[in-house]
């Protein structure tokens, strides 16, 4: 059940980052403000129609409310990339992933 959990911590973190409350989501989605607690708290997972909702109303595309985990700043991205550079095996992997082989 790690996946609704996930799921209701991300749309809770989103929600607040949009200074939206649960009772506001719940108006602009057309549901019960208890059911976004719900899911919020991982106790029930949203339908098809009610993800897609929740998704226009906090202005993120639906795939969005599935990455859990911390986006990484780019600088950290680009220093790890640099580094990994020194490496062979390394280098040659992100190469090919670069190519899609």
């Amino acid at each position: 059940m790690r996946l609704k959990k996930d799921l209701g911590k991300r749309i809770q973190a989103l929600r607040k980052s949009k200074k939206i409350t649960q009772e506001r989501l719940a108006e602009l989605i057309n549901i019960d403000p208890k059911s976004v607690s719900k899911i919020e708290n991982g106790n029930s997972y949203p339908s098809p129609d009610t993800l897609n909702a929740i998704a226009n109303a906090l202005g993120v595309e639906v795939y969005e409310l599935f990455i859990f985990k911390e986006q990484i700043p780019y600088d950290k991205m680009k220093e790890k990339i640099i580094s990994a550079l020194d490496d062979d095996k390394k280098t040659l992997y992100l190469y090919q992933m670069l190519l899609g082989v």
